[in-house]
């Protein structure tokens, strides 16, 4: 009886520790993007990028300096904002009402080869003239100034003084919390500071205002002063760093950002800038956090 219950027994603790291993799930994908980040999530759903290398935790690359996060928000400014950026020429030779001038097709039995490909020029530009030359093309319109997007569709309720009271608070909290960045563009200029902090009572406002538009709350609410010594630009490209999660506000969604006093874009000297962001919940503000303003980089403890 020993002799063929031993494989018995063998043979059922195998397929027990086959079916627990089969039921317990994966603890975390770990993989590096093509940019060289490397990233960890629950979900296959949750990649942060197309053609993700999965690896073994074992098997991650060490993070050089060219893999550490960067100023996200500042390297896609300078992207939309480049005018050699071949996107953006697109714009500038596109016709006045916007759409792309599409091509005639090729009347039967003319193939490419028979076909002049200036007569599509001349047919979108315009009768030629005796030189053989069509009118210039009309000079592209210059962009629209920036209007910045305040905290639209959000009734915050907050009158001057709650203003000049904000302001206040993010100035006086750099005593107890020191979040300062002093950007100088030249030795002899006045700098541009930005000052960042936290408000339990602005905070639970601010998620008031979302709770009555049915939008769920994020996590802490980071405000923020920018104040401009001289003439400067102000555009709020931040990026916020802490362990694996890197989050860059959308200057657009009230739920992420909100401009509070003031105005993004040019600012005259003394000129002041107020407003918030709403930082990922699983952003502990009682821990260091890594901030990037344009191309330069703050590390601070919003909540001491």
């Amino acid at each position: 009886m020993l002799h063929w219950n031993r494989p018995q027994r063998l043979r059922s603790a195998l397929l027990a520790a086959a079916l627990l291993g089969a039921a317990t799930p994966a603890v975390a994908i770990t993989g590096v993007c093509p940019d060289g980040s490397i990233f960890i999530v629950q979900d296959v759903e949750a990649i942060p990028c197309p053609a993700a290398k999965r690896v073994d935790p074992n098997d991650v690359p060490p993070l050089n300096p060219e893999f550490l996060p960067r100023p996200y928000g500042w390297e896609r400014f300078n992207r939309e904002s480049d005018p050699y950026n071949p996107y953006n020429v697109i714009d500038t030779v596109r016709p006045a009402h916007g759409g792309a001038v599409a091509p005639e097709p090729s009347p039967p039995g003319v193939g490419h080869a028979g076909t002049d490909p200036r007569s599509a020029l001349r047919s979108a530009a315009g009768p030629v003239s005796a030189a053989g030359a069509g009118p210039p093309p009309a000079p592209a319109p210059p962009l629209p100034p920036y209007v910045a997007p305040a905290a639209r569709g959000l009734d915050l309720a907050l009158a001057a003084q709650d203003v000049r009271d904000l302001a206040t608070i993010v100035e006086l909290m750099q005593q107890r919390a020191p979040a300062t960045v002093v950007k100088r563009e030249h030795v002899d200029a006045s700098p541009t500071v930005l000052r960042l902090a936290r408000s339990p009572a602005f905070e639970e406002r601010l998620r008031d205002a979302l709770a009555r538009r049915g939008t769920p709350a994020g996590g802490p609410v980071v405000l923020f002063s920018a104040e401009a010594g001289g003439r400067d630009a102000f555009y709020a490209n931040l990026t916020f760093v802490q362990g694996h999660v890197a989050f860059h506000p959308d200057t657009d969604d009230p739920a992420q950002f909100g401009v509070l006093d003031g105005r993004l874009g040019d600012l005259d000297p003394s000129d002041r800038v107020l407003g918030y962001a709403v930082l990922p919940a699983n952003v502990d503000p009682a821990r260091p956090l890594d901030i990037y303003w344009d191309d330069r980089l703050l590390t601070a403890t919003l909540h001491p």
